[in-house]
């Protein structure tokens, strides 16, 4: 079995992302556990928080391959990703800005939700080809979303399976025409954690419940792309005593500070429910 922990280097590691890294690790006993750097984010992700979440691990005795798979230099896969998605005539350019969609769904009086919040409105959808190269060539910012009727009539019924919830029907129609990249950012989370799973062999995706709805994306790209369907564990969220879910700006919950503060790797693992 091969699993991943795949953390973005946006802060610390806390006690729910020692859980995860625990459980994944766990899994691979008798296979391969790898470590995946999440920093398609370069606005918020720092180089020092890279270097914590190996000290972290290591701290806390796990051992992973080599070498490290950092998303920010693998840009190129995910534009050949997004070339044969484009070639299937599913992407097109959204010039929308977050005010242009909130006036739109204002006019209309209501708007359908996903599990992200309210569905894209489509506004740009339409548009005429000679319009959309027009804007591009005039350098108007845009992102690349996929036209999510399309898409889902080409790939047909899917489903995919969560060891925890067992065999599930994928419905990506939720999310509307999803953002696969933007101008200044050549892949979204949705397009790299699923072309990466299957570039580095995963065959069991272990992450948050928090993620689950985003795996019926996941599973769309897999079938248009013709790449292979892993199992899927999403485990429990941890919380406090008051039931928030941990986060990294909880400095106290990190385990940089737990360590600092004295506990061993034990101890912080029998805290992060994993004993």
């Amino acid at each position: 079995m091969i699993t991943r922990f795949a953390p973005s280097p946006t802060g610390r590691l806390h006690l729910g992302h020692a859980y995860s890294a625990l459980f994944a690790h766990a899994q691979a006993a008798d296979g391969r556990f790898l470590l995946r750097i999440e920093d398609i984010d370069t606005g918020r992700c720092r180089p020092e928080f890279v270097d914590g979440i190996f000290e972290d691990l290591a701290w806390l005795g796990l051992e992973w391959e080599s070498p490290v798979r950092r998303q920010s230099e693998h840009w190129d896969d995910y534009r050949a990703a997004l070339a044969r998605l484009d070639g299937m005539g599913l992407l097109y350019p959204c010039f929308c800005t977050r005010k242009d969609i909130a006036d739109e769904v204002a006019r209309a009086g209501h708007a359908p939700h996903g599990p992200d919040g309210v569905l894209y409105p489509g506004l740009c959808r339409a548009l005429p080809a000679a319009e959309r190269a027009e804007r591009m060539a005039a350098g108007q910012p845009f992102a690349l979303r996929l036209d999510m009727g399309r898409a889902a009539a080409r790939a047909g019924t899917l489903h995919w399976h969560d060891r925890a919830a067992g065999p599930q029907r994928a419905a990506p129609e939720l999310f509307g025409d999803v953002v696969l990249a933007r101008k200044d950012s050549p892949t979204s989370y949705h397009l790299a954690v699923t072309v990466d799973d299957a570039l580095q062999d995963v065959t069991l995706v272990t992450r948050g419940a928090d993620l689950f709805a985003a795996t019926h994306v996941h599973r769309l790209l897999q079938a248009l792309l013709d790449l292979p369907v892993p199992d899927y564990h999403h485990h429990r969220l941890l919380t406090d005593e008051t039931g928030k879910r941990f986060a990294k700006r909880d400095r106290s919950l990190t385990i940089e500070s737990l360590r600092e503060a004295g506990h061993t790797p034990a101890e912080v693992c029998r805290l992060a429910g994993f004993s």
